[in-house]
């Protein structure tokens, strides 16, 4: 929200409030009367205060019970009786005075309203004193309408220039705070003309009014109930916009903003100019009976239109309610939605309470709704705005730059994970603060006396004390996990790269770490919100000892793999056999580890199930090729070929860096009857021996093959017995003759 945006609230509130003590000095009202309404409130204020105490409460009433029964008046307290101890209240404990209050005054007032009704006029009607004042009261109320009218006729150029401004702003997409800005200085000139005008009327009635003591008090009573009404008709205007359309802040047809506008302007004119000039005024004339009659009349009419208003019109703005509840965010989805169904109970309950209220303060009550209304618009439209923002936050997504993604690849990821859980409880917290406050700006709940209270110093001091522990706590994991992530993220042939067992280790004490800090942030907020935690420590040390007898398993699996990591067995990454499988380490946690073997299949193995393992993945891999040649072949040429064929081995230069060292020949390793075997060794990149053992035996088959070396071939002999060879011979000299 811009600066000049949030002294508006401001500016408009102490206006209203030095334009009704400017004009309240003014008018030379008898100085009894102020006396005496000091002294009532007074009065009512330290029965508030009494009220507002519990104890103070229940010693009243108990004095008052006792009173009833002896028919003395309470007594006074002696000097030497002992205070009670002052005890923190609770917001339930404020909730139930301020109700408890309130109906204590309604029935005092309701009381007093009766009495009025049954007492006669006080003094008779005096027509010598009463046109004369009436005159002047009409002049000065003609001249500062017409005034205002005129002046506001004047400004129209002015409406309309600064209105086409935000508008074409708007279609040119320009920026975006024009429009807004255009809607506020339109607002700001309704109150400097609503001030000129209240400023001239005071001086006019001042210049051409009488001395008279009615006079002033009527033109005094008019010129307040004209600030006030005209500014509510102001925010109206603000609201609707009726002649300006590109000056509505909302998507408002120009029919319904002149329907709206006018009825809620007349209303409020009437309600207004009812209750603080005409009652008074007949009060003073006729006297208190005829004053309530009077007010009771114009309230109950008035009240009565506007319940029918509403009803009227209320499913077409339920409709229209629910139809900006579908284009908005999904909060404030939710929320006007919600708010469509029971809008018009909410008014109907708004305008019986100001019909309540005008019966039993008749010229305060007006002033009090005005003050409430303006207050609970202020609030839910700055956490509205709020709200909103944080609603548009959440659905944003941070993008980091790609050298800082490539330095901590997980980091963006983690950060789009945290903000909007964070933003999320920061509506919350919005929509509870918004709650508070409605509740202040209509008395039920004094917001500043709980927080200048040891309980809600407490509560704001808790909360604030978890959310900062919290983001200490999520900072912290943040930079400690980016910084092992981004060891763990190093090229291969960075000089900083981690080796395997280091990877591993960094790898185990993140998840360490993530466990810890979660446990100590949890541990502490506890703390915060008034738990103990000395019993829990004591019953998790409790715990820790009945699982470590009873899971001893478990306790083996950890200890054992400690061992492991200690003497660098095996680490993520490495080819290993470990319980009979073989396969390649995928993941190392506390208590096993899991194994992927050349299948596929995942395996996980408990490390107490381990006894061995075998690391194919250390310094260097050994071939160790043999080689099955006939007997009849020359020893010394097969082993020539051989040679050679490493040779061609050793000379490809996608296969040579593999190689560590010289092979080594090793020359007839094993003979029998029909072949013979050669043996060679070489040793390879860890891991890299299968990949030369495919490709030095396609060589050594391919010279092999080339030099004419067979290998041994597999003979069948077959012989017969003597007496029955010559009868299963075949004939001689027939066709089927077959020469041996």
């Amino acid at each position: 929200m811009p600066q000049g945006a949030r002294l508006i609230p401001f500016f408009t509130r102490y206006f209203v409030l030095l334009t009704v003590l400017f004009f309240s000095c003014s008018a030379s009202v008898n100085a009894v009367e102020p006396q005496k309404e000091t002294d009532s409130k007074a009065a009512y204020s330290a029965l508030a205060d009494i009220l507002s105490d519990a104890s103070s409460r229940d010693a009243l009433i108990a004095e008052l019970r006792d009173s009833a029964k002896t028919g003395k008046p309470p007594a006074e307290k002696s000097a030497s009786s002992v205070p009670a101890e002052p005890r923190d209240e609770t917001f339930a404990d404020q909730l139930d005075s301020s109700i408890q209050g309130y109906l204590t005054v309604a029935q005092s007032k309701l009381d007093r309203l009766i009495m009025a009704l049954k007492s006669p006029p006080h003094k008779a009607f005096n027509p010598q004193t009463f046109w004369p004042a009436l005159t002047h009261f009409l002049f000065t109320v003609a001249v500062t309408f017409a005034l205002f009218l005129a002046i506001r006729f004047f400004a129209t150029p002015f409406y309309k220039r600064i209105g086409s401004w935000g508008h074409k702003a708007r279609e040119k997409r320009a920026d975006w705070a024009r429009r807004p800005t255009a809607i506020i200085s339109a607002f700001v000139i309704d109150l400097l003309i609503l001030l000129f005008c209240v400023t001239a009327g005071n001086i006019i009635a001042t210049a051409f009014g009488t001395n008279s003591p009615v006079t002033m008090r009527q033109q005094a009573l008019f010129l307040n109930a004209f600030a006030l009404i005209e500014f509510f008709k102001a925010i109206l205007r603000l609201i609707f916009a009726p002649k300006f359309d590109y000056l509505r802040p909302f998507p408002f047809s120009d029919a319904t903003a002149k329907y709206w506008n006018t009825r809620l302007a007349w209303l409020s004119g009437l309600i207004g100019y009812g209750l603080m000039v005409v009652v008074p005024i007949i009060q003073v004339q006729l006297g208190a009976s005829s004053a309530v009659l009077v007010n009771f009349c114009i309230m109950l009419a008035l009240t009565v239109y506007a319940i029918g208003l509403i009803l009227v019109n209320r499913l077409r703005i339920q409709k229209e309610i629910a139809a900006l509840g579908s284009r908005s965010l999904a909060f404030f989805g939710v929320f006007l939605h919600a708010l469509s169904h029971i809008w018009h109970i909410l008014a109907i309950v708004y305008f019986l309470v100001l019909f309540l209220l005008s019966q039993f303060d008749p010229g305060n009550s007006l002033a009090f709704m005005m003050n409430a209304t303006i207050k609970s618009l202020i609030v839910v439209g700055s956490g509205a705005l709020i709200s909103g923002l944080l609603t548009r936050w959440i659905s944003r997504r941070i993008v980091l730059p790609a050298d800082i993604k490539l330095k901590y690849p997980m980091l963006e990821r983690r950060v789009n994970s945290y903000i909007p859980s964070a933003l999320q409880i920061m509506r919350f917290i919005v929509v509870v603060a918004i709650l508070l406050f409605l509740l202040d700006a209509w008395h039920i709940f004094g917001l500043r006396a709980w927080l200048d209270s040891a309980t809600g110093e407490k509560i704001i001091g808790g909360l604030v004390h978890i959310l900062l522990i919290m983001f200490i706590a999520v900072l912290g994991w943040t930079l400690l996990a980016s910084v092992i992530e981004h060891r763990l993220s190093l090229e291969m042939d960075n000089p900083k790269h981690p080796g395997a067992r280091e990877r591993t280790l960094l790898t185990l004490f993140r998840n360490v770490l993530s466990i810890v800090i979660t446990t100590i942030t949890v541990m502490i907020i506890l703390s915060q919100i008034g738990i103990n935690i000395a019993p829990l420590l004591a019953g998790a040390g409790a715990l820790t000892l009945a699982v470590s007898f009873g899971a001893q398993t478990l306790v083996k699996d950890v200890i054992n793999g400690i061992f492991i990591q200690f003497e660098n067995g095996m680490n993520t990454g490495e080819y290993v056999t470990v319980f009979g499988i073989t396969g390649t380490v995928e993941r190392m946690t506390i208590r096993s580890i899991g194994l992927r073997d050349d299948y596929g299949v995942y395996h996980l193995v408990p490390y107490s199930s381990i006894t061995t393992v075998a690391n194919y993945a250390r310094e260097f891999g050994v071939y160790r090729a043999n080689y099955v040649i006939s007997r009849d072949e020359d020893i010394e040429k097969a082993n020539e070929i051989l040679k050679q064929a490493v040779a061609e081995l050793r000379d490809n230069p996608r296969l040579k860096s593999l190689l560590i060292g010289e092979p080594a020949f090793n020359g007839v390793v094993k003979l029998d009857d029909v072949s013979f075997t050669l043996r060679t060794t070489i040793r390879t990149v860890a891991l890299q021996q299968w990949t030369i053992q495919y490709a030095l035996d396609k060589l050594v088959k391919e010279h092999f093959q080339r030099a004419g070396i067979k290998t041994p071939h597999q003979n069948v002999q077959i012989s017969y017995a003597p007496t029955e060879q010559q009868a299963l011979l075949p004939p001689q000299n027939g066709p089927d003759s077959v020469e041996k």
